[in-house]
């Protein structure tokens, strides 16, 4: 594997909570704006009879509410990506996972930011032990059908859309 590349010159354009914007030079390109953020989780959990549990929640970049597996930013701490999985998808579903497997990740848009999201596969008990965090709208699916909304690009979130393809991908058949 190659050495990382680092730019000629680095400053900083806005710093925040929740994002950084760097302002970088390159040999051969014009200044480029970088967004730093905390890498990402998202839990494509099945529950015993086959639904796979999504969240919908209001989405203010894109001005309207997303069907997403549950997420959520590597944002406390000393916390890794498994923990952040589990702590999220009970905060966001209620549900705790039996089961819990890495599937592999993405950058979500390494055109402009370095946020890479870890995705996991997990099996969880049937029914919620508690309702999920306020603002979010908990959706059970038939899996194959949430499958099919990603097949034929009905699934407008990028790293849902992956996770279920990949959730598929290992999943026993019929």
């Amino acid at each position: 594997m190659a050495a990382p590349r680092v730019p000629l010159e680095t400053r900083s354009g806005y710093a925040g909570p929740y994002l950084s914007v760097d302002i970088e030079r390159w040999p051969g390109h014009v200044e480029y704006e970088v967004v730093h953020k905390h890498d990402a989780v998202g839990v494509v959990a099945l529950t015993a009879d086959r639904d796979v549990l999504l969240v919908r929640q209001f989405r203010p970049p894109v001005r309207d509410s997303l069907l997403e597996i549950p997420a959520g930013l590597l944002d406390v701490d000393g916390e890794d990506a498994l923990t952040c999985a589990t702590r999220e998808l009970f905060e966001e579903t209620g549900f705790r996972h039996t089961s819990i497997e890495f599937m592999g990740g993405c950058y979500l848009s390494p055109g402009f930011t370095d946020e890479y999201v870890h995705l996991f596969r997990a099996e969880t008990s049937s029914e919620p032990e508690t309702e999920p965090e306020a603002g979010i709208e908990l959706i059970r699916m038939p899996f194959e059908r949430a499958v099919a909304a990603a097949r034929d690009g009905k699934v407008r979130n990028a790293s849902t859309a992956l996770a279920l393809l990949m959730a598929a991908a290992r999943a026993p058949g019929p």
